[in-house]
């Protein structure tokens, strides 16, 4: 900062070292002048004007240096101003900051009533989608009804995937931490993929050993939700292995495929918002948001996820649940 403020008042330096010099330069070339005299008055001079410097330094870069330092704007409705180019500055940065609080607060009103308008609006294109389902379901021709049932399948989940991703920045309001029962939620979105499973030729190999969870059934529903529709979209005639054991005293859920598997480089970026792939680039199937909110959902839940994959053999997702005391840090409990 000392350096910044030399910078600042460089011109006042010079213009002072000037003077200084035009005085002893005169002396020198004037004979009546003595110029001992003026260059002991020099010397205490720049002695003066040295104290003077450290002097002003301190006094005016304290508002600065508040600036600088402070992680948020100033509030300076009560602070006493010591120049008023200070005050210029505090008055004009006052008025853009209250400018800028009410557009973010605008803002904000215009994001919750969208965000509103589209949960409304996901809820009601659910009831034609019940309706929808009990249509394809008194179909006769089963050719067209399992093609049906798969597209109907694929609108549900695309709905409830945006429906999780509103609901996720306020996923702390709304957890209810609890004894979760790993078997009714893996076998409740078993059955809800049934049908895709079926005209894919995929079935499950389910082992769970521990099957008692602290944790969101309804947020580990989603997250699991996620990882199987994933499992069994890139998998094709094959069994996708369920597996629950303990470790070090943390349950452990592993979901793995057989499918076309993740490249090594896109290994890091898969659980980034929006990242598809690099090796699949032109496959219009993925949207790259399941594997992000999933990890979303699983951080808040405290819950480890991870990836083993390699091409052509498949991928197998890891989630290592917390123990039951990590949980006294979760503010929805």
């Amino acid at each position: 900062m000392f350096m910044t403020y030399l910078k600042e008042r460089l011109s006042w330096i010079l213009l002072f070292l000037l003077l200084q010099f035009l005085a002893v330069f005169i002396a020198y070339i004037d004979p009546e002048i003595p110029l001992t005299s003026i260059l002991y008055y020099v010397f205490l001079s720049l002695i003066i004007f040295v104290i003077f410097l450290v002097i002003r330094y301190q006094k005016e870069t304290k508002f600065y240096q508040e600036l600088e330092e402070a992680e948020d704007i100033l509030d300076f409705s009560n602070r006493e101003f010591l120049s008023p180019f200070e005050k210029i500055t505090g008055d004009s940065i006052a008025r853009h900051f209250e400018g800028l609080k009410k557009t973010v607060t605008e803002n904000e009103r215009i994001l919750d009533e969208e965000k509103d308008e589209l949960l409304s609006w996901i809820h009601e294109v659910k009831t034609p989608l019940t309706a929808l389902s009990l249509m394809i379901d008194r179909l006769e021709d089963q050719t067209l009804k399992k093609e049906m049932t798969y597209e109907w399948l694929r609108i549900h989940l695309l709905l409830d995937q945006q429906l999780h991703q509103r609901r996720i920045p306020f996923m702390e309001n709304d957890l209810y931490i609890e004894q979760a029962d790993l078997e009714s939620v893996i076998f409740g979105e078993v059955k809800t993929l049934q049908s895709w499973c079926i005209q894919k030729g995929i079935g499950f190999d389910i082992d769970l050993q521990s099957t008692e969870v602290m944790t969101d059934a309804k947020w580990l529903a989603f997250i699991i939700r996620q990882l199987l529709t994933n499992a069994v979209k890139y998998s094709e005639a094959s069994d996708i292995l369920i597996i629950s054991y303990q470790r070090n005293g943390r349950t452990t859920l592993e979901i793995a495929d057989t499918g076309r598997g993740i490249d090594s480089r896109d290994l890091p970026r898969i659980f980034e918002k929006g990242f598809t792939s690099t090796v699949h680039h032109q496959d219009h199937a993925a949207t790259g948001m399941g594997l992000y909110l999933a990890r979303k959902a699983a951080h808040t839940l405290k819950i480890k996820i991870e990836v083993e994959s390699a091409p052509g053999k498949g991928s197998t997702f890891k989630l290592t649940f917390p123990k039951s005391n990590d949980f006294v840090r979760i503010t929805g409990m």
